[in-house]
Protein backbone atom coordinates (compact mmCIF):
# COMPACT_ATOMS: atom_id res chain seq x y z
CA UNK A 1 0.00 0.00 0.00
CA UNK A 2 1.22 3.55 -0.93
CA UNK A 3 1.77 6.11 1.74
CA UNK A 4 -0.93 8.36 2.39
CA UNK A 5 1.00 11.17 4.04
CA UNK A 6 4.18 12.83 2.93
CA UNK A 7 6.66 14.99 5.55
CA UNK A 8 8.94 17.14 4.22
CA UNK A 9 11.58 18.06 6.50
CA UNK A 10 13.08 21.31 5.64
CA UNK A 11 16.62 23.06 6.95
CA UNK A 12 18.34 26.16 5.48
CA UNK A 13 20.66 24.61 3.11
CA UNK A 14 23.96 24.17 2.00
CA UNK A 15 26.44 24.90 -0.71
CA UNK A 16 26.41 22.06 -3.29
CA UNK A 17 30.24 21.64 -2.40
CA UNK A 18 32.63 23.77 -0.74
CA UNK A 19 34.26 25.45 -4.11
CA UNK A 20 34.39 28.60 -4.67
CA UNK A 21 31.54 28.84 -7.19
CA UNK A 22 29.31 27.01 -4.94
CA UNK A 23 29.15 28.66 -2.24
CA UNK A 24 28.70 31.90 -3.96
CA UNK A 25 25.82 30.35 -5.65
CA UNK A 26 24.68 29.53 -2.81
CA UNK A 27 24.88 32.71 -1.19
CA UNK A 28 23.17 34.39 -4.03
CA UNK A 29 20.06 32.34 -3.79
CA UNK A 30 20.22 32.25 0.16
CA UNK A 31 20.82 35.91 0.30
CA UNK A 32 18.53 37.38 -2.81
CA UNK A 33 15.54 35.97 -0.40
CA UNK A 34 13.78 39.38 0.58
CA UNK A 35 12.67 37.36 3.75
CA UNK A 36 16.75 37.29 4.89
CA UNK A 37 17.62 40.90 3.30
CA UNK A 38 15.18 43.11 4.02
CA UNK A 39 16.15 46.13 1.29
CA UNK A 40 14.61 46.99 -1.59
CA UNK A 41 14.67 44.41 -4.85
CA UNK A 42 17.31 46.60 -6.29
CA UNK A 43 19.97 47.61 -2.87
CA UNK A 44 19.61 44.24 -2.31
CA UNK A 45 20.77 42.77 -5.63
CA UNK A 46 23.67 45.10 -5.50
CA UNK A 47 24.51 44.16 -2.53
CA UNK A 48 24.27 40.48 -2.55
CA UNK A 49 25.61 39.98 -6.07
CA UNK A 50 28.20 43.18 -6.33
CA UNK A 51 29.20 43.01 -2.52
CA UNK A 52 28.55 39.54 -0.43
CA UNK A 53 28.86 36.73 -3.06
CA UNK A 54 32.67 38.02 -4.91
CA UNK A 55 33.72 39.02 -1.41
CA UNK A 56 32.60 37.00 1.28
CA UNK A 57 32.46 33.66 -1.11
CA UNK A 58 36.06 32.86 -0.87
CA UNK A 59 36.22 32.86 3.20
CA UNK A 60 33.10 30.79 3.69
CA UNK A 61 34.43 28.66 1.40
CA UNK A 62 37.77 28.44 3.01
CA UNK A 63 35.13 27.05 6.32
CA UNK A 64 33.40 24.73 4.23
CA UNK A 65 36.60 23.18 3.61
CA UNK A 66 37.28 23.19 7.12
CA UNK A 67 34.15 21.03 8.14
CA UNK A 68 33.27 19.21 4.50
CA UNK A 69 33.12 15.16 5.21
CA UNK A 70 33.39 12.47 2.61
CA UNK A 71 29.87 11.85 2.12
CA UNK A 72 29.28 16.09 2.14
CA UNK A 73 28.27 18.48 3.43
CA UNK A 74 27.20 18.20 7.65
CA UNK A 75 24.01 20.00 7.46
CA UNK A 76 22.93 17.94 4.53
CA UNK A 77 24.66 14.57 6.04
CA UNK A 78 23.04 14.98 9.25
CA UNK A 79 19.72 15.94 7.70
CA UNK A 80 18.91 13.10 5.47
CA UNK A 81 20.94 10.43 8.28
CA UNK A 82 17.44 12.18 10.35
CA UNK A 83 14.99 11.70 7.40
CA UNK A 84 15.61 7.90 7.24
CA UNK A 85 15.61 7.44 11.23
CA UNK A 86 12.38 9.35 11.14
CA UNK A 87 11.11 7.32 8.13
CA UNK A 88 11.85 3.84 9.88
CA UNK A 89 10.42 4.95 13.22
CA UNK A 90 7.10 6.75 11.18
CA UNK A 91 6.41 4.05 9.26
CA UNK A 92 4.79 2.64 5.62
CA UNK A 93 1.71 5.56 5.67
CA UNK A 94 4.06 8.23 6.04
CA UNK A 95 7.02 9.27 2.74
CA UNK A 96 9.61 10.94 4.85
CA UNK A 97 11.53 13.90 2.35
CA UNK A 98 14.22 15.77 3.23
CA UNK A 99 14.44 19.21 1.58
CA UNK A 100 16.52 22.78 1.81
CA UNK A 101 15.50 26.37 1.44
CA UNK A 102 18.06 26.90 -0.34
CA UNK A 103 19.94 24.26 -2.75
CA UNK A 104 19.80 21.00 -2.70
CA UNK A 105 17.55 18.66 -2.38
CA UNK A 106 15.40 21.41 -3.26
CA UNK A 107 12.18 22.30 -2.14
CA UNK A 108 11.10 22.43 -5.39
CA UNK A 109 12.42 19.37 -7.00
CA UNK A 110 10.10 17.60 -3.51
CA UNK A 111 6.97 19.15 -4.68
CA UNK A 112 7.35 18.08 -7.72
CA UNK A 113 7.64 14.34 -6.56
CA UNK A 114 4.86 14.99 -4.17
CA UNK A 115 2.73 16.28 -6.93
CA UNK A 116 3.61 12.77 -8.59
CA UNK A 117 2.18 11.21 -5.91
CA UNK A 118 -0.76 10.02 -4.66
CA UNK A 119 -0.65 11.49 -0.96
CA UNK A 120 -4.03 12.46 0.91
CA UNK A 121 -2.13 14.55 3.24
CA UNK A 122 1.38 16.94 3.21
CA UNK A 123 3.04 17.64 6.45
CA UNK A 124 5.30 20.47 6.45
CA UNK A 125 7.89 20.33 9.46
CA UNK A 126 10.61 23.52 9.14
CA UNK A 127 13.38 22.38 11.07
CA UNK A 128 14.10 25.74 13.07
CA UNK A 129 12.89 25.35 16.70
CA UNK A 130 12.36 29.19 17.05
CA UNK A 131 10.61 31.39 14.15
CA UNK A 132 12.08 33.84 12.45
CA UNK A 133 10.84 35.18 9.10
CA UNK A 134 13.83 34.29 7.60
CA UNK A 135 13.42 30.70 8.64
CA UNK A 136 10.50 29.35 9.47
CA UNK A 137 8.42 32.49 7.61
CA UNK A 138 10.06 32.49 3.96
CA UNK A 139 9.87 28.15 4.09
CA UNK A 140 6.40 28.36 4.94
CA UNK A 141 5.53 31.04 2.31
CA UNK A 142 7.45 29.10 -0.28
CA UNK A 143 5.65 25.72 0.58
CA UNK A 144 2.34 27.55 -0.09
CA UNK A 145 3.64 28.58 -3.22
CA UNK A 146 5.12 25.62 -4.66
CA UNK A 147 1.67 23.78 -3.67
CA UNK A 148 -0.16 26.10 -5.93
CA UNK A 149 2.21 26.15 -8.63
CA UNK A 150 1.86 22.07 -9.19
CA UNK A 151 -1.82 22.12 -8.07
CA UNK A 152 -1.79 20.22 -4.77
CA UNK A 153 -4.80 19.71 -3.83
CA UNK A 154 -3.72 17.14 -0.09
CA UNK A 155 -4.82 18.30 2.73
CA UNK A 156 -2.00 20.58 4.81
CA UNK A 157 -0.27 21.06 7.91
CA UNK A 158 2.40 23.37 8.64
CA UNK A 159 4.46 22.38 11.87
CA UNK A 160 4.68 25.37 13.96
CA UNK A 161 8.00 26.68 15.99
CA UNK A 162 8.64 23.79 18.29
CA UNK A 163 11.09 25.25 21.06
CA UNK A 164 8.70 24.86 23.67
CA UNK A 165 7.82 21.05 22.87
CA UNK A 166 9.15 18.00 25.50
CA UNK A 167 10.53 16.20 22.45
CA UNK A 168 12.63 18.95 21.93
CA UNK A 169 14.02 19.92 25.25
CA UNK A 170 14.50 16.42 26.73
CA UNK A 171 16.79 15.21 23.61
CA UNK A 172 18.57 18.87 24.47
CA UNK A 173 18.56 18.19 28.06
CA UNK A 174 20.34 14.65 27.62
CA UNK A 175 22.84 15.80 25.57
CA UNK A 176 24.04 18.56 28.05
CA UNK A 177 23.97 16.41 30.96
CA UNK A 178 26.16 14.08 29.18
CA UNK A 179 28.45 16.21 29.13
CA UNK A 180 28.15 17.33 32.86
CA UNK A 181 27.51 20.22 33.15
CA UNK A 182 28.65 20.45 37.12
CA UNK A 183 32.06 20.09 35.65
CA UNK A 184 32.10 23.53 33.96
CA UNK A 185 32.28 27.20 35.51
CA UNK A 186 29.65 28.45 33.01
CA UNK A 187 27.09 27.56 30.28
CA UNK A 188 26.47 29.43 27.07
CA UNK A 189 23.23 29.02 25.15
CA UNK A 190 24.40 30.49 21.94
CA UNK A 191 21.59 31.20 19.07
CA UNK A 192 21.70 32.61 15.70
CA UNK A 193 21.60 36.00 15.32
CA UNK A 194 19.09 38.58 13.55
CA UNK A 195 18.74 42.27 12.88
CA UNK A 196 16.90 43.77 15.37
CA UNK A 197 14.36 45.05 13.24
CA UNK A 198 13.76 41.70 11.91
CA UNK A 199 12.89 40.73 15.85
CA UNK A 200 11.11 43.62 16.78
CA UNK A 201 8.68 44.02 13.67
CA UNK A 202 6.70 40.92 15.33
CA UNK A 203 5.56 43.25 18.19
CA UNK A 204 5.08 46.80 16.63
CA UNK A 205 5.71 49.95 18.16
CA UNK A 206 7.65 48.06 21.29
CA UNK A 207 11.11 47.33 21.33
CA UNK A 208 12.05 43.92 22.76
CA UNK A 209 13.47 45.86 26.26
CA UNK A 210 9.69 47.37 26.21
CA UNK A 211 7.92 44.05 25.60
CA UNK A 212 10.64 42.22 28.23
CA UNK A 213 11.55 39.79 25.31
CA UNK A 214 14.92 38.87 27.32
CA UNK A 215 12.64 38.08 30.80
CA UNK A 216 9.37 36.93 29.96
CA UNK A 217 7.59 34.71 27.07
CA UNK A 218 3.77 35.74 26.58
CA UNK A 219 1.03 36.39 24.35
CA UNK A 220 2.59 39.91 23.21
CA UNK A 221 6.26 38.48 22.21
CA UNK A 222 5.17 35.26 21.35
CA UNK A 223 6.05 35.70 18.03
CA UNK A 224 9.49 37.39 18.66
CA UNK A 225 12.81 35.09 17.87
CA UNK A 226 14.73 36.84 20.62
CA UNK A 227 11.81 36.20 23.09
CA UNK A 228 11.56 32.65 21.77
CA UNK A 229 15.35 31.89 22.41
CA UNK A 230 15.45 32.86 25.74
CA UNK A 231 12.82 30.97 26.42
CA UNK A 232 14.49 28.13 24.99
CA UNK A 233 17.28 28.56 26.97
CA UNK A 234 15.17 29.07 30.35
CA UNK A 235 13.31 25.77 29.54
CA UNK A 236 16.50 23.75 28.88
CA UNK A 237 17.87 25.33 31.96
CA UNK A 238 15.27 24.53 34.05
CA UNK A 239 15.33 20.81 32.63
CA UNK A 240 19.03 20.26 33.63
CA UNK A 241 18.33 22.16 36.84
CA UNK A 242 20.80 25.49 36.05
CA UNK A 243 20.72 28.19 38.55
CA UNK A 244 20.33 31.24 36.78
CA UNK A 245 23.98 32.25 37.64
CA UNK A 246 25.32 29.32 35.74
CA UNK A 247 24.36 30.10 32.48
CA UNK A 248 24.23 33.01 29.73
CA UNK A 249 22.46 33.98 26.42
CA UNK A 250 24.30 35.37 23.27
CA UNK A 251 23.64 35.19 19.33
CA UNK A 252 25.96 34.34 17.17
CA UNK A 253 26.93 34.84 13.19
CA UNK A 254 26.17 38.72 12.90
CA UNK A 255 26.43 40.37 9.61
CA UNK A 256 25.67 43.70 10.93
CA UNK A 257 26.34 46.83 13.55
CA UNK A 258 22.20 46.37 14.44
CA UNK A 259 21.88 42.67 15.26
CA UNK A 260 20.59 41.09 18.27
CA UNK A 261 22.99 41.53 21.89
CA UNK A 262 24.97 40.19 23.65
CA UNK A 263 27.19 39.04 20.88
CA UNK A 264 28.70 35.39 21.56
CA UNK A 265 31.74 36.29 20.68
CA UNK A 266 32.17 39.39 23.38
CA UNK A 267 30.35 36.79 26.33
CA UNK A 268 33.02 34.25 25.44
CA UNK A 269 35.83 36.50 25.95
CA UNK A 270 34.39 38.19 28.70
CA UNK A 271 34.23 35.61 30.96
CA UNK A 272 37.29 34.47 30.03
CA UNK A 273 38.64 37.85 31.34
CA UNK A 274 36.97 37.36 34.58
CA UNK A 275 38.34 33.85 35.18
CA UNK A 276 36.15 31.38 34.10
CA UNK A 277 38.23 28.34 32.89
CA UNK A 278 35.21 25.83 31.68
CA UNK A 279 32.92 26.81 29.31
CA UNK A 280 30.14 24.56 27.96
CA UNK A 281 28.63 25.97 25.41
CA UNK A 282 25.01 24.86 23.56
CA UNK A 283 23.07 26.37 20.16
CA UNK A 284 19.68 24.75 20.81
CA UNK A 285 18.94 27.39 17.48
CA UNK A 286 20.08 23.97 15.36
CA UNK A 287 18.89 20.68 15.32
CA UNK A 288 21.75 19.74 12.97
CA UNK A 289 25.46 19.90 13.50
CA UNK A 290 26.73 22.56 10.54
CA UNK A 291 29.03 25.04 9.59
CA UNK A 292 27.63 27.67 12.22
CA UNK A 293 28.07 24.97 15.22
CA UNK A 294 30.85 22.95 14.24
CA UNK A 295 33.05 25.90 13.05
CA UNK A 296 32.14 28.72 14.21
CA UNK A 297 31.54 27.69 17.83
CA UNK A 298 33.60 24.70 17.57
CA UNK A 299 36.81 25.74 16.71
CA UNK A 300 37.01 29.91 16.26
CA UNK A 301 35.15 30.65 19.74
CA UNK A 302 37.28 27.86 21.04
CA UNK A 303 40.68 29.79 19.95
CA UNK A 304 39.00 32.87 21.33
CA UNK A 305 38.68 31.41 25.02
CA UNK A 306 41.68 29.87 25.20
CA UNK A 307 43.69 33.08 23.43
CA UNK A 308 41.76 35.25 26.38
CA UNK A 309 42.78 32.89 29.22
CA UNK A 310 40.33 29.88 29.44
CA UNK A 311 41.14 26.39 29.58
CA UNK A 312 38.25 24.44 28.14
CA UNK A 313 35.75 24.94 25.88
CA UNK A 314 33.51 22.23 24.88
CA UNK A 315 30.72 22.49 22.73
CA UNK A 316 27.41 20.06 22.70
CA UNK A 317 26.37 17.91 19.98
CA UNK A 318 23.05 19.03 18.16
CA UNK A 319 20.45 16.74 18.32
CA UNK A 320 21.06 15.22 14.47
CA UNK A 321 19.61 11.96 14.32
CA UNK A 322 19.55 10.99 18.15
CA UNK A 323 17.40 8.44 18.91
CA UNK A 324 15.37 10.25 21.20
CA UNK A 325 15.15 13.11 18.90
CA UNK A 326 13.59 10.92 16.93
CA UNK A 327 11.31 10.20 18.72
CA UNK A 328 10.31 13.52 19.83
CA UNK A 329 9.82 14.86 16.16
CA UNK A 330 7.59 12.20 15.69
CA UNK A 331 5.52 13.70 18.95
CA UNK A 332 6.00 16.90 17.36
CA UNK A 333 4.94 16.37 14.19
CA UNK A 334 1.36 14.02 15.53
CA UNK A 335 0.70 17.13 18.69
CA UNK A 336 2.38 20.76 17.35
CA UNK A 337 0.29 23.25 16.79
CA UNK A 338 -0.03 24.66 12.78
CA UNK A 339 1.14 27.99 11.92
Amino acid sequence: MSPETAVILVNIGTPESPAVKDVRSYLREFLGDKRVITLPWLFRKILVNLIIAPFRGPKSAKLYQAIWTENGSPLLVNSIKLGEALQSEMGGSFHVFTAMRYGNPSMDNTMQKIAEGSFRKVILVPMYPQYADSTTGTTAAYFRKLMNRYSISAEVKIVAPFFQHPGFIEPFKNRILTCKPETYNHILFSFHGLPVDQTEKMHPGFTCEQAGCSDTYNMANAMCYKASCYETARLIAKACNLSENRYSVAFQSRLGLKWLQPYTDKVVEEKAAQGVENMLVVSPAFVADCLETIYELGVEYNHLFIEKGGKKFQLVESLNDDPAWVKGLVEIIATNQEI
